[in-house]
């Protein structure tokens, strides 16, 4: 197959070093390959012998016409010369797009891939239990309970759960607080009568946990200190439990739950904080045969840390003493988040579990920080100019000033009463630019950054403060 790489005098050396060894033309059309033009491309082609060109993913031309009347398919390149040495060697092999840089289709296809392996390891998967249809234990994907403390105090306690189960989650946790009285918990439960997926009561008070059945699915936690109250109830219904110790030992409250005819049991062997015995406390998980509860959510509240980092350690952490659910929330500002990451780091445990590593799986939890750096060619210049100081007066744009923030997923922008708002900085200045709200350069450029800097909050859960730093 002999391949047209088009590229311009600043990558030249990078790609042709990419090519080594392959059937492959490298023309240089010009110092930046994206500025390639449909007539520089059908003149490279019409001297024959192609069988596809590999443009430049940045290049925003269509090459449509010159692959019509030249009969060569022109595909996107990576976006970044530097990505080359990772496709060149898989053509033939993966599907390249004329509209999508290879490099964002690669990853793209292997997330699917990945996503497909998951599904169907799932189906596939035989449990110990079912909770309202939910695969529990056996060589099942750990599950996420994804907690709701104070359930009877949220105000839109139905959207919340929801949006949790739209999150990841596969169980939903509600809990309720000494000041819970039954008919709190009757309400709640009440409202969410008719969800399908599976809801948990996070409670030891036996009174409540009566309240919250039969539509509770699954109880937090019995221990020696309620199970005589209520198990026999819990029993009735046909709820699952998670177990803990209390007065007595863990496995000493397993058996009174078996002996109150509770069939679906989930051991806790309780996971400490970081500081107070985490190390120890995971020699607990090798106690128990009954399916294990990991609750990570304890662990990652309780540590000053980003929360996708720590999550998907924990999630590892479960993986390997073998629990079958693990607990999450989102109570404070730096766990938001969480059970979506959770969610995907026991989707990556599923995909690590025939590899001596989680790496490489096609879906990670890098966030802020990319898997590998790339080594761009150096920038090309015959003169420097330093950048000077901001002057101290500032000159105010006729077209009056923006007080900007957001609100929920969107950017808002507002200037004399009017609210420009969207999910992207560039969509938002375009429509301001084309609506002449905006004269002079300076408070542009201004603009743009605030906007950005909007945007970044947004994607990773911050604050926003127009004129503060990021």
């Amino acid at each position: 197959m002999r391949i047209l790489l088009p590229t311009g005098t600043v990558t030249a050396a990078m790609v042709r070093k990419a090519a080594e060894g392959m059937d492959a033309v490298v023309a240089v059309t010009g110092e930046i390959a994206s500025f390639l033009t449909p007539a520089q491309l059908e003149t490279l082609l019409m001297e024959g012998g192609y069988d596809l060109a590999l443009v430049s993913g940045m290049c925003t031309a269509s090459f449509d016409e010159v692959e019509r009347r030249t009969g060569v398919p022109v595909y996107r390149g990576p976006r970044h010369a530097a990505d080359l040495p990772l496709i060149l060697p898989l053509l033939g092999t993966i599907p390249l797009s004329r509209t999508v840089p290879a490099d964002d289709l690669l990853a793209s296809e292997r997330r699917k891939e990945a996503m497909r392996t998951i599904a169907r390891k799932e189906r596939e998967a035989e449990s110990e239990y079912l909770i309202r249809g939910v695969k529990i234990g056996g060589n099942s994907r750990m599950k996420v309970l994804a907690e709701i403390m104070d359930a009877h105090r949220e105000p839109d306690i139905r959207g919340k759960v929801l949006s949790y189960f739209s999150s990841g989650a596969d169980i939903v946790d509600l809990g309720f607080g000494f000041d819970a009285i039954p008919g709190d918990v009757k309400r709640v439960f009440g409202e969410l009568e008719d969800l399908p997926g599976p809801l948990s009561i996070d409670t030891q008070n036996p009174v409540l946990i009566a309240a919250g059945l039969p539509r509770a699915d699954l109880v937090l936690s019995l221990s020696d200190r309620n199970i005589a109250l209520v198990g026999n109830r819990v029993a009735e219904c046909g709820a699952a439990a998670v177990v803990v110790t209390g007065d007595r030992s863990l496995g000493e409250n397993i058996r009174l739950a078996e002996e109150a005819g509770i069939s679906c049991i989930i051991a806790d062997p309780l996971l400490a904080p970081v500081g107070s015995g985490l190390v120890t406390s995971l020699s607990n998980f090798a106690d128990t045969s009954y399916p294990l509860f990991f609750g990570a959510g304890n662990v990652a509240e309780l540590v000053d840390a980003d929360s996708p980092g720590v999550n998907a350690l924990l999630a590892g952490m479960a993986m390997e003493v073998k629990a079958s659910v693990i607990f999450t929330s989102e109570h404070s500002d730096k766990t938001q988040g969480s059970v979506r990451e959770m969610r995907q780091a026991t989707e990556m445990m599923v995909l690590a579990a025939e590899r001596p590593y989680p790496k490489d799986l096609g879906i990670d939890l890098l966030v802020l920080k990319e898997k590998r750096r790339r080594r761009e060619p150096p920038l090309d210049y015959r003169e420097m100019i330093p950048a000077g100081t901001m002057p101290q007066e500032i000159t105010y744009d006729p077209c009056g000033n923006f007080r900007i923030g957001i609100e929920g997923e969107e950017i808002v922008a507002v200037i004399g009463g009017r609210a420009y708002r969207g999910c992207s900085w560039a969509a938002v200045f375009h429509t301001i630019q084309e609506r002449g709200e905006v004269s002079l350069l300076d408070h542009a450029a201004y603009l743009g950054a605030e906007l950005y800097k909007a945007e970044l909050a947004i994607r990773f859960g911050r604050s926003f403060e127009q004129d503060g730093p990021f």
